[in-house]
């Protein structure tokens, strides 16, 4: 066979085969596999859950000096939630945040993050969020609206909660949220770095909480 004849045989060849390792290399999207997120939630999942103050967090991020993006972070997180999975399910949470566990990684920081400049934790020890209305959005992903109390002041909130799971691995029933959304920190009356343009006005907030089933014997 001459070379250029080989040469087309061979292009055929891959011509035919690219079209069969495309779909054998392709993700599989069976309609019937749904996403971890999305799929069936055991029964015994419904229920009161404490929150797991070792396994929860709350984070914030806010623009610094016009340029860079600080984070911080809560390190306790206490409250209660409830769930009933399904697409006609609820979800509620009452979640206390001890403003004293903020940390940020530096010591002068934090003092200051203490201050009446910010969360005045002498005088307002908690951040309070308590859910009004939840609604699945699918994909195992909730619309939750609440009231946020900082500072001695309650302001209405939204957020896209999603359901990131629930078992029992040998201690007990499990669940698991995640939470984001974002606030105007003024709206609370912490104008701190506000008028001048030293610190952003709104800040992103990402809460993880971790729920244990709570079974009423404390």
């Amino acid at each position: 066979m001459s070379r250029s004849r080989l040469r087309r045989s061979t292009l055929l060849a891959l011509a035919i085969a690219m079209p069969a390792v495309a779909l054998a290399l392709a993700p599989r999207q069976s309609p019937s596999a749904a996403s971890p997120k999305a799929s069936s939630v055991p029964a015994e999942a419904a229920g009161a859950y404490k929150v797991d103050g070792v396994h929860s967090n709350a984070h914030f991020k806010v623009q610094h000096l016009g340029a860079g993006m600080f984070w911080g972070r809560f390190d306790d997180v206490k409250g209660v939630m409830n769930y009933t999975p399904g697409a006609a399910g609820t979800l509620d949470f009452d979640v206390r945040i001890p403003i004293a566990g903020v940390h940020s990684g530096n010591d002068n920081l934090d003092k200051h993050l203490l201050s009446p400049d910010f969360f005045n934790a002498k005088e307002f020890p908690e951040m309070i969020f308590k859910s009004t209305k939840a609604s699945p959005a699918g994909n195992g992903m909730w619309k939750v609206d609440g009231d946020l109390t900082l500072l001695g002041t309650t302001k209405p909130v939204s957020a896209m909660v999603e359901f990131t799971g629930a078992a029992d691995k040998g201690r007990g029933m499990r669940i698991g949220f995640e939470a984001a959304f974002s606030i105007k920190r003024s709206e609370f009356g912490m104008t701190y770095g506000v008028e001048n343009g030293s610190l952003g006005d709104e800040v992103f907030i990402v809460v993880g909480l971790e729920g244990i089933a709570d079974k009423g014997d404390s």
